[in-house]
């Protein structure tokens, strides 16, 4: 079985809003390192409508991208993602899977079919799925910024307190930090 990491970028006041990070050659690294270590991305739907806007036209070479931002987009072209949505059930962009029914069974199916694990990238739906006991790990990169607005870090709330250890801090040049943390038991 596969662990479920929660990955997202955030801001020193929880702002969870793409726009808001610093998007450079280092920060993309990170991110696609973390992909790469991971068997399958996981998403709600407004975050997959999000992605697929964009990325598989940088992957085309239709929009103009840094080499870091084509080297993400390549890979996640190729990469199993995987939807969770009670809205649409047509996801056309390459080794895109619809999960439906159960939240629970689905992810946990997906977890134990993915033994290199699970990268969970939608804030949302990581509330839903920490409500659940089911995110193992925790990997964000920490913005140098105040963003003043939302959406925040786990804005729904959770029925109590998650302890976490960290596993490893490291500073990029932007002065973003990415942690690395487990739930501790």
């Amino acid at each position: 079985m596969g662990l479920l990491t929660f990955s997202l970028n955030v801001t020193l006041d929880g702002c969870v809003d793409h726009r808001e990070g610093i998007a450079d050659d280092e920060s993309h690294a990170f991110f696609t390192r973390l992909m790469d270590e991971g068997g399958a991305m996981l998403w709600g739907r407004a975050t997959y409508e999000l992605m697929e806007g964009y990325w598989p036209a940088v992957a085309r070479g239709e929009e103009e991208a840094p080499p870091a931002m084509r080297e993400w987009a390549v890979k996640l072209e190729a990469k199993p993602k995987y939807v969770v949505s009670s809205t649409r059930t047509d996801f056309p962009w390459a080794n895109s899977h619809h999960i439906a029914g159960d939240l629970r069974t689905g992810v946990q199916r997906l977890k134990d079919a993915t033994p290199d694990g699970v990268l969970l990238g939608s804030g949302g739906l990581a509330t839903e799925l920490d409500r659940l006991d089911l995110i193992d790990e925790y990997r964000f990169l920490i913005h140098p910024r105040i963003a003043g607005h939302g959406p925040t870090l786990y804005e729904g709330g959770l029925p109590g307190t998650r302890r976490l250890e960290l596993v490893s801090a490291r500073p990029l040049r932007s002065g973003a930090v990415a942690v690395h943390y487990r739930r501790a038991d």
